[in-house]
């Protein structure tokens, strides 16, 4: 059976690493194993020096449907999320490095929030950005409720984050979640190439820059902990429970 998570270096270009979610069956919905190998590459990445940018891929049509629904609902049965996926969203938000994306077809819950913590976004013009986290009883989270009004304005943020309106590609752009679009056929080219030539610049310069760029980080961690906090609970609640349960009978 392959890993649902494959971690590589780009064969041109060995300084940048790529996490590949490689859990088409399931339209590579992340699971807390998941969480945990991405956590440890992106931590990883932070202290090598062979590693200038790291870049996420899905696969074919599918960038990530989101977080697992069989692990809400055992949250809900009484189980627990873990720390599992705070971990990543940390490992996220603090990524000394940059962080670019490749999205192909369907972008889901987290699937959509996690290229708001990357650097560029390349996507194809097939592909979808939808946060349903209301329509599952639960709360924005990776710190989401934060970045989101900050990039598209109050209006669009709640069309997105709390109508859970589907984006296009387009639309995506235009609101500032995403850098380019481009063809389902060259969306895995220009994302490498995009990613070389990051690492091909000084990185030292660079890491200012970013730093710069992006501000403290020390805002979006105090927001992911606030949008967890509500998670958790909601998590817990019977609204949660019923939509999880009318999820999986589909």
């Amino acid at each position: 059976m392959s890993e649902p998570v494959i971690i590589e270096r780009y064969a041109e270009n060995s300084a940048v690493q790529v996490i590949r979610f490689n859990r088409p069956e399931k339209k590579n919905a992340f699971t807390r194993d998941m969480y945990r190998t991405m956590t440890d590459a992106l931590n990883a990445a932070n202290s090598d020096n062979g590693v200038r940018v790291t870049v996420f891929f899905g696969t074919e049509g599918c960038f990530s449907a989101g977080n697992d629904i069989g692990d809400f609902l055992a949250a809900a049965m009484g189980g627990s999320m873990g720390q599992d996926l705070i971990d990543f969203l940390y490992a996220l938000a603090k990524a000394e490095k940059p962080l670019v994306s490749g999205v192909d077809g369907l972008a889901i819950g987290i699937g959509t929030t996690l290229n708001l913590h990357c650097d560029l976004t390349i996507a194809s013009d097939r592909s979808q950005f939808r946060t349903p986290f209301v329509d599952l009883a639960l709360v924005p989270e990776a710190g989401s409720s934060l970045i989101v009004p900050r990039i598209m304005g109050q209006q669009r943020a709640f069309a997105m984050l709390a109508a859970g309106e589907a984006f296009s590609a387009e639309d995506a752009r235009l609101a500032g979640l995403i850098w380019k679009v481009t063809t389902a056929e060259q969306v895995e080219h220009q994302t490498l190439s995009a990613a070389a030539k990051l690492a091909a610049k000084p990185p030292e310069a660079l890491k200012i820059a970013r730093d710069l760029i992006r501000g403290p980080r020390e805002e979006i961690i105090a927001r992911i902990d606030e949008e967890a906090r509500h998670f958790a609970a909601r998590l817990k609640t019977a609204e949660a429970r019923a939509a999880f349960e009318a999820f999986m009978r589909r």
